[in-house]
């Protein structure tokens, strides 16, 4: 049976029938629990009853392991054994902990397919300044009309709801979370076939933050969420294809802007096609631009119900996943990706279901997400289709990259039932550097007119 948090029914559910216009904002007294009662974030601090869930002490320090000399985190918990592993086998004993995509794996790999449960370590922090910042987002922050956006967000930029009192508030978490400002990074995807045959398509992701662009003008950064651009480098049939995106808080004032530069017809063009359901970029037709990240862009095709917060094991602290001596062979297996080297942990989550509005369009009639209560992370997603029917499952393989406080993950998946194929997007063990921070970027380096001088890197 669900656990549903006594936070969540004394305070969230009671109002999530409210108009979104109405929600937002928590009272003082409220705002005052995070970092006493709660975490800064909005987790609860105290572990569960059972103490299968520990209490949350700070999380990992700034020098938890060892980093390689290209920025790779160590693993912290590299010494620990599993304390149990379920199987297709004993699956029935964990049900009431396991989604319903997670279930539907064993059954559709019941030979392959394993979950190592460790000890639970509640890992995640953010720098002290991004502590406050999401404290004056729980004080400030409102949902616009319909709740496609956000009202007095700008002072502040990340968390926007750590006390949030509906689903979509949740959801907006996820949009707004700390991702350590302006970054790069370089990485791989594949899209192995069912009987695990793949090729790697190579990017570069620059990602960009109102705060960080000095260049932009105090106009163009009161609606905007981040500026993002993707380089595809292999392979060559692809190589030079740029993309770039700009998102912003009032979804409804101004939607998502994108283009695409095609390296062979030497041509920026308009992209409206990269929002929703639109093919994800080189993805062979197994995930859509809004599955990027778990999910991202606007919400407003979709009702949002908060289910509650539940006790789950999930995906945390993968850091054995992102070791820079495994090849992406030693990862990339038929059906999934290998679970041998996965690891699960059991913590809280807030379960958020989305449905489809009546006369709107995206292939996915519903979506459930698991949102992590420490990161705000979604880290699982069970996806339906038009007959109601679970078509796919998504995972983002958590971890935090500790020597810069950002909860982040290895890499992330999503698993297509009905194919028996998936898609594996954010691998990097093989690439020449980690994630790289405080990059230097200007609104310029974000227009479409830079995106021909970045395709011909």
């Amino acid at each position: 049976m669900k656990k549903t948090s006594t936070l969540i029914m004394a305070f969230g559910l009671g109002l999530s029938l409210l108009p979104y216009s109405v929600l937002g904002a928590v009272p003082a007294a409220e705002v005052a629990k995070l970092g006493v009662t709660l975490t800064p974030l909005g987790g609860e601090m105290a572990g569960n009853a059972e103490g299968s869930i520990p209490a949350w002490t700070g999380g990992l320090p700034v020098d938890a392991a060892p980093v390689t000399s290209n920025g790779f985190p160590g693993d912290p918990f590299a010494d620990e054994q599993p304390l149990f592993i379920i199987t297709a086998q004993n699956m029935e004993q964990h049900e009431d902990k396991l989604s319903p995509g997670m279930i539907a794996m064993f059954k559709r790999y019941p030979d392959t397919f394993k979950m190592p449960v460790y000890p639970s370590h509640r890992t995640a922090s953010v720098p002290k300044d991004i502590e406050e910042k999401a404290k004056i987002s729980a004080a400030n922050t409102t949902l616009i009309e319909s709740g496609n956006g956000l009202n007095n967000f700008t002072e502040s930029r990340y968390y926007a709801f750590p006390i949030p009192q509906n689903g979509l508030e949740v959801i907006w978490n996820h949009l707004t979370r700390y991702r350590g400002g302006n970054l790069r990074r370089m990485y791989v995807q594949a899209a192995p076939q069912a009987n695990g045959a793949y090729s790697l398509v190579s990017f570069v992701d620059d990602v960009a933050f109102p705060d960080f662009m000095p260049d932009l003008s105090a106009e163009n950064a009161a609606n905007l969420l981040l500026m993002f651009k993707q380089r595809v480098t292999a392979p060559s049939r692809l190589a030079g294809n740029v993309l770039l995106v700009h998102d912003s808080l009032d979804q409804i004032k101004s939607p998502r802007m994108a283009w695409v530069y095609n390296a062979g017809q030497r041509r920026v063009r308009r992209a409206p096609q990269v929002a929703y359901d639109g093919p994800g970029t080189a993805a062979d037709g197994m995930r859509t631009s809004d599955n990027f990240d778990m999910y991202n862009g606007a919400p407003d095709r979709y009702d949002w119900k908060l289910v509650g917060k539940r006790e789950m094991y999930i995906p945390y602290n993968n850091f054995r996943l992102l070791d820079p001596s495994l090849k992406y062979a030693d990862l990339l297996k038929v059906g999934h990706t290998n679970q041998d080297l996965a690891r699960y942990e059991m913590h809280r989550v807030w379960e958020v279901e989305a449905t489809l509005k009546a006369g709107e369009r995206n292939i996915y009639a519903k979506r459930t997400f698991y949102v992590d209560e420490d990161t705000w992370t979604i880290v699982l997603s069970d996806l339906y289709d038009g007959r109601g029917q679970l078509w796919r499952v998504g995972e983002a393989k958590a971890m935090p990259y500790y020597q810069r406080q950002i909860p982040a993950f290895a890499f992330e998946a999503q698993y297509d039932l009905q194919a028996g194929r998936y898609i594996a997007t954010g691998l990097s063990n093989e690439e020449k550097e980690f994630v790289q921070f405080d990059i230097k970027a200007t609104a310029a380096d974000f227009t479409p007119a830079a995106l021909r001088s970045t395709g011909i890197r």
